[in-house]
Order: structure tokens, then C-alpha cells, then sequence
């Protein structure tokens, strides 16, 4: 029975992993994943497509799954290319995600009873929407949640539009199937039509109709440059990449300076036709020229671009928080029965999902050339990933379960929290000139984040602690013993972390502000850390709690390492204000409330400890010498 028992968990983690690696199947004519590999600069950085297209989605939809009027369901890329190539089409399409309609005070739109709404639904709002949005408060900090949420529909509305028109202009559908011949028109006219601008600048004769037209194309080109969303026009070769790429509305009005149109407007313009069209050879073997003539251009981005977009589609963070949810079930049932083969089951789980965790890493290491923490959704990756990284050695020590689940429950908390962060934009978000320092990313960020990890680990097993005691059937003096012991070292070593995190810290604010310390917010949340642990540290050695408060005082550390981590950054002052969230309040409320409730629970009387380890206290003295609290 114990050999079938370690396998069959094994098994179903290893089919979740195979699953989620499998590649999604394509069955459309139309080459998607080379259009989705395609290069554009947008946010400061050159991304594929492909990321534009999923955090384009997330904005405004929350998901990235696109359900038709028919019932089919798109990709982001799919969903991508209807919006800039058939948007007459995408227009139908329930992406704009509403969580309170009825609140929004647009009578109409409440009626219909739902929370995603297609553009088409929105057309008849749109100047009450407009007139709302002039009406909040300009400070976006001082928003109430009804103005909060105005203008998150409106920048979605917004946003919409102008990644509709990174390609090209849009118009009705008759022009956007000629938007290679409006082009050629316009470049036949660029010639003539400045030399009938100079004539007429001179008071000679010229050819008015000719000019006209020419003015008309050259108006709505320069509208274009002040809306296209993306930059997808590279600068030409030999150059440095990320210098001076133009959205096509700008390359468009150079062209009346003489310049030379880009052979990359010119694709697009094809693309579009081809796909309007249905002609997948057509849209092919276009794409396949763009991909090839940036290569030859910038041989050394383009493989960074192709391997983000295969990070995109495996989504190794979301793997693994499937894999430790199974961990955490996995555990729960060995307390029940099998406790020592689901044990074991459960520890290669968790070391499976933190192999998985660490590539996820690594790659948006490689990916964005930087420290694996650079802003907040970064830090609650690698804040996981610290403390399953912790939980895998002392699990691999103890062998109690204790460690997998609580690792894993950190791991997949802190990884949900980096999900909602990512609903903001892009995750590789260039870094402000006063965090651009790779060597102080690497030291004092990593280093003060792997603190928060054991702390958080900490108070995990604190709580759990907690839990198995009130209610563990198992749970005895030597189990007791044990998680005291791991809540300990860990608590030893986010103590180290945090302090020598808070010193590099402050030799990096001394470097950039000329001052090594100034009580600012974040730098009080960092010294709150440290001072916690040495708490801890300092009740057990002098024996001023025992074990029921020392689980109490860990658990109360979760409460003031996230308000170091997250709770600094709502009060939106500070010199470490910048790039971070001013939302949360909710949540991290919320967090709080439930930490004081299992430090209750700790100090319950011990007669409402079920377990032997409470029952065999609750039999002797409930005040031991030395000890304040149980």
C-alpha cells in the first residue's frame, strides 16, 4: 500500500505539469505564433507582441481569454489582431470588464445585468462617460472607489482605441482593405504636393485640389502620431535598438520631410489586407520577411523577444501555483492518513513547483537584464519563491508536513498577489534613473526581500502551529518541539536578512540622497522587521514566552513585514513612493484582521486544546516557571 500511496499524488503533479506545458493548439491558416513574436517598443522596452496583446487584455478584461458572440474563444494575440485588423469585428467583443455597473450612475447601462461589455455596448455612453470622467477628482490618490472606477473605464476606453491604431489609420472597412494603395497614393502625391506647397508659398501658381488631398492625408497621419499606441517602426540598422523607434502615424509625416517610407508600415498595411482577406499565404510569408529583416537588423534582440513570448505562453508562475495548492491538499490528507508516504509525495511535489518557480524566475531575469525583485510584482515572486525555497530545507530536515504545506501556502498567496499587481500593465516596467543600479538590485533589494520571505515562512508555521494544536490528532510534544525549532531558525535568519538589508539599504540611500537614514516610511517598515524578529529572538532566549506566545509573537510578524512590504506604499509620501500601488487598503485590512485571529487563538486556555500537546499541558501546571505565556 505505501508504494502506490507516495506514486498516485506523484503522478497526478507530474500530469498537471505536462498539462500546463503542453502547448495550445492552433488551428488557424494564419502563422499567429510568428505575427505574436513580432517586435514593437512600447513602456521603454522592446516587447513581442504577444505581451502587449496579454497586458492590453488584462487591463481591461481581468483574464486573458476572449469569448465571442459565437462562443469561440480567442487568445490575447487572437483577440489582438482582430482589434488593429478587423475592428469593426473586435468591437463585438465583451472585453471591457465593469465590477459595478449600477454604481456608475449611466442610466441604461446598469439594466442589462452584466459585467463585461463590449465597445459596441459602450457607444451610447460615451459622452456621459467622457462628461463623468471631466467631473472626479484630478489627484488620482484622492479618489473615491465611484471615481476610481470611472477612471479606469474611461483609460480603458482610451487605451482601447489607440492599440486599435498602432498599425495604421482606421476608418470604414472599405478603407481599411486599401490601406496599401492609400499609402502608395500618398507617397505619389509627397512629391508634387510639396513642390505645390512651396510654389504657393511663394505666391505662384499650384495645383489647390492636388495640395488638398495631400493635406487631408498629411492631417489624419499627424493625428495618428499623437495616438498610436505602440512604436513598431526600428530605427535603421546599425544602431542601438531601443534608440528612436516612431509609431506609424509619425514615420507617415516624415515622409513630408523627404524621408523614405519604412518598409515596416508598408508590412502591416499588407498584413492587414492579407487577413482581412483571408489570405493566409499572403499574411505568412509577410511576416516571415518582417521577422527575418529584424534579425538581420538586431541579431542580438530578436532571440530575447522569441523567448519571451514562449514565457508568455507557458506560464510557469501559474503552474506552479496549481502545483502548490496540490502540495497543501496533499499534506492535509497525510495528517489524516498515510502521513509519512503523502509526506514524501509531498515534499518532491513542492521541490517539482519550486523548480518551476526558479525557471519563471531565472527567465524574467534573462528577459528584463535585471535582479530577479524591481518592483512590486517582482518582489511578491521572489518573496514566494524565498520561502518555499526555506520550507523545501527544513521539511527536508524535520519530515513533518509542516514546512510543505506552509510553503506552499505562502507561495501560492504571494503568487496570487503578483497576479492582481500584473492587472496594472507591464511586469518588466522600465526602472526610474534612481533604482537603475543592478549591483544595489542584487544586494539590499534581494536581500531585505529574502527577509520578508522567512518572516512570512515564519508565521506560516506559527500558524499552523496554532491550528495542529487546537485540533491535531497527532500533534504531540515532539511535533510541538519540531515546528517550535523550524519557527526558530527561520526566525534566526529573516533577523539576518532583514538587518543586513536595512544597512545596504541605507549605504544606497547615503549614495543617492546623501543621507543614510531619514525615517521615512519605508525605511521605518524595514527597522519594524528587524525589531520584531529581535522581539522574538530576545522572549525566547530570556524564556519570556513560551511556546503558545512565541507562535503569537511570529504570527504577529506577517503583520508588520506586510506592512513593510505593502502598507508604506498606500500612504503614497515618501522618497520610496515611487512605482508602487496607492489600492490595497481592502486586502491588506483584511490580512491583518485575520492574523490577530489566529494570534486569539493562540492564547486560548489550553483546555481548548485538542490535541495530546494540549491535552498533556492542560493536565500539568498552566504557568510554567520562566514562561509569561504558556
Amino acid at each position: 500500500m505505501k508504494k502506490p500511496t507516495f506514486l498516485f499524488p506523484l503522478a497526478v503533479a507530474i500530469l498537471i505539469v505536462v498539462h500546463g506545458l503542453l502547448p495550445q493548439t492552433n488551428d488557424s491558416e494564419f502563422d499567429i505564433k510568428a505575427f505574436s513574436e513580432l517586435p514593437v517598443q512600447v513602456g521603454g522596452r522592446i516587447n513581442p507582441l504577444d505581451s502587449v496583446a496579454r497586458n492590453t487584455l488584462l487591463i481591461l478584461s481581468a483574464r486573458q481569454r476572449v469569448i465571442t458572440p459565437e462562443g469561440k474563444s480567442l487568445s490575447p494575440i487572437e483577440w489582438f489582431m482582430d482589434l488593429t485588423m478587423r475592428p469593426e469585428v473586435a468591437d463585438t467583443y465583451r472585453v471591457f470588464k465593469i465590477e459595478n455597473p449600477d454604481e456608475l450612475g449611466i442610466a441604461g447601462l446598469a439594466q442589462t445585468g452584466q459585467r463585461y461589455y463590449a465597445f459596441n455596448d459602450l457607444v451610447p455612453y460615451l459622452e456621459e462617460i467622457t462628461r463623468l470622467f471631466r467631473g472626479i477628482e484630478s489627484d488620482s490618490r484622492q479618489r473615491s472607489a465611484y471615481e476610481k472606477q470611472i477612471a479606469e473605464l474611461y483609460g480603458g476606453l482610451i487605451r482601447y482605441h489607440r492599440v486599435m491604431r498602432s498599425f495604421h489609420p482606421i476608418g470604414t472597412p472599405e478603407r481599411m482593405d486599401r490601406l496599401t494603395d492609400e499609402y502608395e497614393n500618398y507617397l505619389a502625391l509627397a512629391e508634387p504636393a510639396l513642390q505645390a506647397l512651396h510654389r504657393r508659398h511663394s505666391g505662384k501658381d499650384y495645383d489647390a485640389a492636388l495640395l488638398n488631398r495631400f493635406m487631408a492625408f498629411s492631417d489624419d497621419y499627424s493625428e495618428l502620431s499623437r495616438t498610436a499606441y505602440l512604436r513598431v517602426v526600428p530605427p535603421p540598422a546599425p544602431v542601438d535598438p531601443m534608440d528612436d523607434w516612431k509609431n506609424v502615424g509619425l514615420e507617415l509625416v516624415d515622409v513630408m520631410q523627404g524621408n523614405e517610407l519604412s518598409s515596416y508600415v508598408m508590412d502591416y498595411s499588407r498584413l492587414t489586407t492579407a487577413y482581412r482577406s483571408g489570405d493566409a499565404e499572403a499574411f505568412n510569408a509577410t511576416v516571415a520577411e518582417m521577422r527575418e529583416r529584424f534579425r538581420a537588423d538586431f541579431p542580438g534582440r530578436i532571440g530575447r523577444v522569441q523567448f519571451e513570448r514562449a514565457f508568455n505562453g507557458l506560464q510557469p508562475f501559474s503552474l506552479s501555483m496549481q502545483l502548490y495548492v496540490f502540495v497543501f491538499l496533499t499534506v492535509c490528507v497525510g495528517w489524516l492518513r498515510w502521513p509519512k508516504e503523502l509526506g514524501r509525495a509531498a515534499f518532491w511535489i513542492l521541490a517539482i513547483a519550486f523548480a518551476i518557480h526558479t525557471l519563471g524566475l531565472l527567465a524574467r531575469m534573462y528577459i528584463h537584464a535585471r535582479p530577479p525583485v524591481t518592483n512590486l510584482y517582482s518582489s511578491a515572486v521572489f518573496v514566494g519563491w524565498g520561502a518555499v525555497l526555506l520550507g523545501v530545507v527544513v521539511e527536508k530536515f524535520h519530515r513533518n508536513g509542516a514546512g510543505a504545506a506552509m510553503a506552499s501556502l505562502v507561495g501560492f498567496s504571494t503568487l496570487i498577489v503578483a497576479h492582481h499587481l500584473a492587472m496594472s500593465g507591464d511586469t518588466f516596467e522600465m526602472m526610474r534613473a534612481v533604482l537603475d543600479s543592478n549591483f544595489w538590485l542584487a544586494t539590499h533589494v534581494v536581500v531585505i526581500t529574502f527577509g520578508y520571505s522567512a518572516v512570512f515562512l515564519a508565521g506560516a508555521l506559527g500558524i499552523a502551529f496554532v491550528l495542529l494544536g487546537l485540533f491535531g490528532k497527532r500533534f504531540d510534544k515532539a511535533a510541538a518541539k519540531s515546528i517550535g525549532g523550524m519557527v526558530y531558525g527561520i526566525i534566526c535568519f529573516g533577523a539576518f536578512f532583514s538587518l543586513l538589508g536595512t544597512i545596504l539599504g541605507g549605504i544606497w540611500a547615503d549614495q543617492s540622497w546623501g543621507r543614510f537614514w531619514g525615517w521615512d516610511p519605508k525605511e521605518n517598515g524595514a527597522l519594524m522587521v528587524v525589531v520584531t524578529a529581535a522581539i522574538y529572538l530576545h522572549a525566547r532566549w530570556g524564556g519570556i514566552l513560551r511556546e503558545r506566545g512565541l507562535m503569537a509573537l511570529a504570527i504577529f510578524g506577517n503583520i508588520v513585514t506586510a506592512w513593510a512590504w505593502f502598507g508604506t506604499n498606500l500612504l503614497g509620501i515618501g522618497l520610496h513612493s515611487y512605482g508602487f500601488t496607492d489600492g490595497g487598503f481592502f486586502w491588506l485590512s483584511g490580512f491583518a484582521l485575520s492574523q490577530l485571529l489566529f494570534i486569539s487563538l493562540a492564547l486560548l486556555p489550553w483546555r481548548f486544546w485538542n490535541s495530546p500537546f494540549g491535552r498533556e499541558k492542560f493536565g500539568g501546571t498552566r504557568r510554567k516557571p520562566g514562561g509569561v505565556i504558556g
